[in-house]
């Protein structure tokens, strides 16, 4: 057993051969990239044992192989194609703006609609200010909390994340005490506070007696994608207790935006935020973010008759490609598309049935680990520790990101792959465009797949 350990862990078990002789392409294009891509690949989170599957085409609910074998898709853009790929409205609205221009280097009619329909959907929504990405949405909602409130630090949650600018990256997997990269100032990090999720009284604590917290955010759907998960009492909670202490709040809903529903997690709870960051799914797959909220805390961007206020008071921000023309098209037919909610309807429809259905084969092959998650999102675990799904709330969170075998997630993923599947580690993202079929298929991948892990030993 040990030799067979160690075999796998060196990547030469049979699902890694499998995945080799079934994608020669990727595998040279993974070492043609060597030569050129630092660090061989473009997102950490593209990372694969033993070579990442490269993609040459997509629509709808599927996508290509270099090495020509079809996949049912639930990466969908990293959560952002929430109509799938090519889905007509977008590309016909991409194409008509095509032939108008890519980028005017200035203002434009599309801006002020794509803004109008997020300030119509979002509740807290008073201001909107786009972004090319969600780090840059999480950056500047920072810099705005600290100019609005003349304070420095922010608190942030663990196992929370909010992109990889330096402020983002504390606290983000365990051991929490150790940023997610080197290279980022103790300055940055002094200037972070970290606090377990879920516990209110542990940020009373935090928060008690000091004068410096400008901030307090969190992805209200959950840590890393939901796989913390919150509930709404929790919210409720959470927004009362920044309010007393008079700080601004920040929901991160990157992820949860436009996807809980066509206003966000805010709006299925109830609970409206100070601030809201957003990206994917709001510029409908093409790069896109914002930030919103408060017209108090946003018109800080603006100018103003004062110079002195300009240069000392007022949060500069710039950005060449933001809300440039073709991501104002696409997000503009994304959210008219969604805004009725519909879609919303028929993606958690598809996801508890998926959810339902992998659970059942979770038991039935004695896998360790666990089925879970809300609204369009699929959380799933092979950890031993985590027999049961997490419940809304919990506090016991380590254990949800502690992997205790990293190599069995990029197997099962390599068996997902072999079986015409391809999603996340720990979780995927379902489209509204997803059918009954694609769920029943990836059920069957999935049962595939950790069967192939358990004859490589991985569960042993």
């Amino acid at each position: 057993m040990a030799a067979q350990h160690g075999a796998r862990q060196a990547g030469h078990g049979r699902i890694w051969e499998m995945y080799r002789r079934a994608n020669p392409r990727s595998e040279a294009l993974f070492a043609r990239a060597g030569q050129s891509i630092a660090g061989r690949i473009t997102h950490d989170i593209r990372h694969m044992k033993p070579f990442p599957v490269y993609i040459e085409r997509a629509q709808g609910t599927r996508k290509w192989t270099a090495d020509g074998q079809e996949l049912i898709d639930y990466w969908m853009g990293h959560g952002a194609l929430f109509l799938g790929h090519g889905h007509p409205a977008i590309l016909r609205a991409v194409h008509d703006q095509l032939d108008r221009g890519t980028h005017y280097g200035a203002c434009h009619e599309l801006e002020v609609r794509w803004a109008e329909l997020v300030q119509r959907l979002v509740p807290s929504a008073e201001r909107v200010r786009f972004t090319i990405s969600g780090t840059e949405a999480t950056q500047l909602a920072l810099r705005l909390a600290r100019a609005h409130t003349g304070k420095t630090k922010v608190v942030k949650f663990e196992g929370h994340f909010h992109g990889w600018h330096d402020y983002a990256l504390a606290g983000v997997k365990p051991p929490y005490d150790v940023p997610l990269s080197s290279g980022i100032p103790g300055e940055s990090l002094a200037q972070v506070l970290l606090c377990p999720p879920n516990d209110l009284a542990a940020l009373d604590a935090l928060l008690a007696g000091r004068q410096d917290v400008a901030a307090v955010i969190l992805e209200p759907g959950g840590g890393s994608s939901g796989t913390i998960p919150t509930d709404a009492t929790y919210l409720q909670g959470l927004r009362d207790l920044t309010r007393r202490h008079r700080v601004v709040l920040i929901f991160d809903e990157v992820i949860t935006g436009f996807r809980y529903a066509p206003g966000g997690v805010q709006q299925v709870v109830g609970v409206t935020p100070d601030m809201t960051t957003l990206a994917k799914i709001i510029a409908g797959g093409l790069p896109g973010g914002a930030v919103t909220g408060q017209a108090a805390i946003l018109d800080r961007l603006a100018f103003g008759e004062d110079p002195a206020w300009n240069r000392k008071e007022r949060v500069a921000h710039a950005g060449t490609y933001n809300a440039n023309p073709l991501s104002a098209a696409a997000g503009i037919a994304m959210l008219e598309c969604i805004a009725d909610g519909k879609a919303h309807q028929r993606a958690n429809q598809t996801t508890r049935a998926l959810r339902q259905e992998l659970a059942g084969v979770w038991r039935r092959l004695g896998v360790p680990g666990c089925v879970y998650g809300e609204a369009s999102i699929l959380n799933y675990s092979l950890e031993p520790a985590l027999e049961t799904p997490p419940t809304a709330g919990t506090r016991d969170h380590r254990r949800l990101q502690a992997l205790a075998n990293p190599d069995a997630y990029h197997a099962l993923r390599c068996g997902l792959i072999l079986n015409g599947v391809d999603i996340c580690p720990l979780h995927g993202w379902i489209s509204a465009v997803h059918t009954d079929e694609d769920v029943q298929r990836t059920v069957q991948a999935f049962e595939k797949a950790l069967l192939l892990l358990r004859e490589d030993g991985f569960f042993s």
